[in-house]
């Protein structure tokens, strides 16, 4: 309950809205179609959690048939997750920090087939990591705190924290908690 508070608030914010969450504007929160996806993401969590992996399955599911999103729920993700628009997109990191946002039709998962879930083989997000629409983060790579991942961008190595990765194959643009900025 607490990490869909966060996704709410940070859903909340990117909107402008800073008043005071009760339990009706919560209700209503989940409610928005751009949260569905997230509350369903939730729910197969607390059910795996619980070893509960029928209902977790079915969250899943759901999440695929209505939202077009495949996510593991063996995925770790922290509070603050904004799935602005789902169709294609397909989370299989090991993990994803807080305050992030996944654009659509981008792929967390492993370079190869990984049925048994390796974390080893799969990248891990920081905080406050944006992930363009389309991009591709492949392998046992580390996207750096505040790091922006481009458009349709292929990512097959580490990206540092303040960075943004463009292209394909992706290149690091290092850009520093101040602005500024210089190619690697």
């Amino acid at each position: 309950m607490k990490k869909l508070r966060s996704d709410i608030e940070q859903f909340n914010s990117l909107r402008g809205d800073t008043r005071k969450m009760g339990t009706l504007r919560f209700v209503m929160a989940c409610a928005n179609p751009r949260m569905v996806p997230v509350v369903l993401i939730r729910l197969a969590e607390f059910f795996d959690a619980r070893r509960l992996g029928v209902f977790a399955k079915l969250c899943s599911m759901l999440n695929v048939a209505i939202f077009g999103i495949e996510v593991s729920p063996r995925v770790k993700i922290e509070g603050g997750l904004f799935l602005p628009h789902t169709v294609g997109t397909v989370i299989g990191a090991a993990s994803i920090g807080n305050n992030c946002t996944i654009m659509q039709g981008a792929t967390l998962g492993a370079v190869e087939s990984d049925l048994s879930f390796t974390v080893a083989k799969r990248p891990i997000i920081g905080n406050q990591v944006l992930i363009g629409s389309g991009a591709k983060i492949l392998g046992g790579i580390t996207v750096g705190d505040h790091a922006r991942i481009g458009a349709n961008a292929v990512v097959l190595c580490d990206v540092p924290a303040y960075s943004v990765a463009v292209g394909v194959p992706a290149k690091i643009i290092i850009k520093s908690p101040t602005g500024d900025t210089n190619a690697d």
